[in-house]
C-alpha cells in the first residue's frame, strides 16, 4: 500500500473507533476517499497529501459533476474529504487543511413519498391472516408504520427487544446507539398474534434463533426479504406510487406531525442526531395543507 491508501486504513479506523459509525456509513467513507485518491493519482499525478490544494479538489468536485453526479452526492463527498483532511492535519500527516475555504452546494430538497392513511389501511388488509407468513407481515407491517424504525432495525430485533406488557420495543439504530419506542394498541396486538403461533409455526423443526422475525426456513428474515415482502403487498393493495424501504418511516412522522406531535419526540423516537433532520417532516404536512387547501377552496 501506498501512503494515501495507507491514511486512508488509518481514517477509517479512526472514525470507526471514536464516531461508532455504522458499516455501510463506513463503506460510503471509503468509496468516497478512493475515489478521490484516485483522482489524485491518475489526473494530478500526486503521491504526497502536502502537494494539495483547493483548487485540486475543486477540479476533483468537477470531475464528479461531469460524471452526473448530483448536488447531494457532491456534497458528501465534500463532507467525506473534509472530514479526512482534518484528520490528517491533526494527525500532522500535512500542515494545512486544502478543505477550509470549500463552499457546500446548495441542496434541492426532495420532500420523501409517504402514504395516506387510507393506502395504509389497503396495505395492512392485503397480507393472507389465515398462514403464518402473513401473520407475520402484518406484525412488520404493523411495527415499522407504528414505530418508524428503519428496516434495517427491524430485521435485527430479537425476541428479549419487544416488551409487550410494557408496550415498547427497545432498537439499537445506527452505531448501536439504542433507543425505546412506545407501540399503540394495533402494533401491540398484531405482534402477540404473531409470537402466540405463526412464529413458532415458521420455527418448526429448524434450530432456534432470537431473531424475532424469521422466514419459512427459520431463520432471521433479511433486509432484501423484507423489502421484497414489501413491494408485493403494496403492488397488491394498489399503491401506485413509488415505494422505498423508508416509506413507512416517512409516514409514520408525518402523521404524527400532522396531528401535533412534538417534533423532539418524533426526533428521539426516530433516532435522528440532528433535530434539522426531523424537521423535512413540518415541510411535508405544510405541502399537504397546500394541497389540501387548492384542491378544496372555491377561491384557491
Amino acid at each position: 500500500m501506498n501512503e494515501f491508501q495507507y491514511a486512508i486504513e488509518d481514517y477509517i479506523h479512526f472514525i470507526q473507533v471514536e464516531r461508532q459509525l455504522s458499516v455501510n456509513t463506513l463503506a460510503s467513507y471509503r468509496r468516497d476517499l478512493e475515489n478521490y485518491v484516485h483522482f489524485l493519482q491518475e489526473a494530478e499525478g500526486m503521491a504526497d497529501f502536502r502537494t494539495i490544494e483547493r483548487t485540486t479538489i475543486l477540479r476533483h468536485l468537477e470531475q464528479l459533476r461531469m460524471q452526473g453526479k448530483t448536488s447531494r452526492t457532491v456534497a458528501r463527498h465534500i463532507s467525506s474529504i473534509r472530514s479526512f483532511h482534518q484528520f490528517l492535519l491533526r494527525e500532522k500527516r500535512t500542515e494545512t487543511d486544502p478543505t477550509v475555504h470549500l463552499e457546500m452546494p446548495t441542496i434541492e430538497q426532495k420532500l420523501p413519498n409517504i402514504l395516506s392513511i387510507e393506502e395504509i389501511e389497503a396495505l395492512l388488509a392485503v397480507p393472507n391472516r389465515s398462514k403464518p407468513q402473513g401473520v407475520r407481515d402484518v406484525a412488520m407491517l404493523e411495527l415499522l408504520y407504528g414505530s418508524g424504525m428503519r428496516i434495517s432495525e427491524l430485521i435485527a430485533l430479537d425476541l428479549a427487544d419487544i416488551h409487550l406488557t410494557m408496550g415498547f420495543v427497545r432498537v439499537f439504530g445506527k452505531g448501536g446507539k439504542e433507543r425505546i419506542i412506545p407501540l399503540g394498541k394495533s402494533a401491540l396486538s398484531a405482534l402477540g398474534v404473531y409470537l402466540d403461533g405463526a412464529r413458532g409455526t415458521l420455527q418448526g423443526k429448524y434450530p432456534k434463533t432470537d431473531a424475532f422475525f424469521i422466514n419459512q426456513r427459520g431463520k432471521r428474515l433479511t433486509r432484501q426479504g423484507c423489502w421484497k415482502l414489501m413491494k408485493e403487498h403494496a403492488l397488491k393493495a394498489g399503491i401506485q406510487h413509488e415505494l422505498t424501504p423508508h416509506t413507512l418511516r416517512h409516514s409514520f412522522a408525518t402523521h404524527l406531525v400532522e396531528n401535533g406531535a412534538d417534533l423532539r419526540a418524533v426526533q428521539e423516537m426516530l433516532g435522528h442526531a440532528d433535530i434539522s433532520t426531523t424537521q423535512i417532516y413540518t415541510h411535508i404536512s405544510k405541502t399537504r395543507l397546500s394541497e389540501v387547501y387548492k384542491q378544496y377552496h372555491p377561491r384557491a
